[in-house]
């Protein structure tokens, strides 16, 4: 079987590289011949800290932010005690108290992923960023290009990624999208795992839970409708699928591991959103008004980066046992306006409010998202938002020169700057 030392790019038969001895062989009948990618960086933002403090190298690390706040990522060692990404923080704690906990820099972090993103650029152009840290690449017909088959470059790129930037990735190779995340997924850190003609026989007996899309809730019907392996659902036949409800046919196609979806580097963001956990719950409104207007600025900035507007919003809140509400409406007219936001979500908000349920966490979204061209501009009845445009675009400029807290509404002096 066609064996590729990682650390040389050295074509190898036997257990280690001839050339330089390195032990990090990946081996597949099809190593040579699938093109389709997903790179996923190893413990992003906890890399990155690490990276940036040699001193934290062996020592479990968290970040996250506050005693109210949830586990953003965590290093691998932290991950030995337990410790998960979206774990409530004060768990996390519990479980590693020797951890070091730093607050996530998200402007460090979107700088190196976009330096990542760029490196996989000069790879193929079919580039389809997933998160910030994960993108789905297609290299087909790249080979004349590098003059190396798709594998030996993904190879490349992990060790120049990892000489350049002081992280890991690790990757996945198969036949279609769905199947290089779950090969990617496999041998985390510093991975490479090929999925190509065996995957079938190979993943039958794995949970069907393991397959994207399939989260707890969605497992547990599965589960009570008897059928816990990716085998047993793809194993139904259409009247079988179809009581599993409207997306019962699509969960089967899933787990017979078909996956048509093309990658595309234009793809769009279906939302955009920002939130903030709470030190202490809350339940009174004009508090909870207080911490939703720096919410809506700060997705008012976000909208105006991705080049978007809000044709709609959704309001999320969670009370203090976990619960989650979400209520969503649509907007008269697009826009990326803090204070029209603020206004529209308002009522929303005293709608969910009756000052005895104390909430732990709220959070504001925009969806579905429009094209910034249709943004706040008015109309003969409505000649004011025009002119809140152009006010809030010098706040915008004013802010990009002297920073954010160069211009303050007085509504914000209310809040606590403290919080995320």
């Amino acid at each position: 079987m066609p064996g590729l030392c990682r650390d040389c790019d050295t074509t190898v038969e036997g257990p280690s590289c001839p050339a330089c001895g390195g032990m990090r062989v990946v081996r597949h009948p099809e190593l040579f011949s699938l093109a389709i990618a997903h790179i996923d960086c190893d413990a992003f933002y906890a890399a990155v800290e690490k990276r940036d403090h040699p001193e934290w190298q062996d020592k479990p690390l968290i970040v996250g932010g506050g005693v109210r706040g949830v586990v953003s990522t965590c290093c691998y060692i932290a991950r030995l005690y337990g410790v998960r990404s979206a774990m409530p923080m004060f768990k996390a704690r519990k479980l590693c108290p020797q951890a070091m906990v730093v607050r996530p820099d998200m402007a460090k972090y979107a700088a190196i992923s976009r330096q990542v993103r760029a490196m996989m650029e000069t790879l193929t152009p079919l580039v389809q960023p997933l998160s910030i840290d994960e993108a789905a690449l297609d290299l087909s017909g790249t080979q004349a290009l590098h003059g190396a088959p798709p594998a030996i470059v993904l190879s490349r790129l992990a060790r120049r990624i990892e000489a350049e930037l002081g992280i890991t990735i690790s990757i996945g190779l198969a036949t279609n999208r769905m199947l290089a995340k779950l090969a990617a997924e496999r041998g985390k850190p510093r991975g490479f795992h090929v999925l190509g003609a065996e995957a079938p026989a190979l993943l039958a007996d794995e949970k069907a839970s393991l397959l994207p899309g399939i989260g707890p809730a969605q497992a547990k019907r599965l589960e009570a409708a008897g059928i816990i392996t990716i085998g047993q659902l793809a194993g139904l036949d259409e009247r079988a699928a179809a009581k599993l409800g409207h997306e019962g046919p699509a969960l089967v196609d899933r787990a017979r591991l078909r996956d048509t979806r093309p990658i595309r580097p234009d793809r769009e963001s279906k939302s955009i959103s920002a939130e903030t956990t709470f030190e202490t719950d809350i339940a009174d409104l004009a508090t909870l008004e207080a911490e939703l207007w720096p919410l809506c600025e700060k997705l008012g900035r976000r909208l105006y980066r991705e080049n978007q507007a809000a044709a709609g919003l959704v309001l999320k809140l969670k009370t203090a046992d976990f619960q989650l509400r979400t209520r969503s409406q649509r907007l008269p007219a697009p826009t990326r306006l803090a204070e029209t936001l603020f206004e529209a979500a308002r009522p929303l908000l005293a709608r969910e409010t009756d000052g005895a349920t104390p909430f732990r966490l709220i959070g504001i979204g925009a969806a579905p998202l429009a094209s910034a061209a249709l943004a706040d501009l008015g109309d003969l009845a409505d000649t004011a938002t025009p002119r809140r445009r152009a006010r809030q675009e010098a706040i915008d400029q004013l802010r990009a020169r002297f920073g954010e807290a160069a211009v303050q509404r007085g509504r914000a002096l209310r809040t606590d700057k403290g919080k995320d």
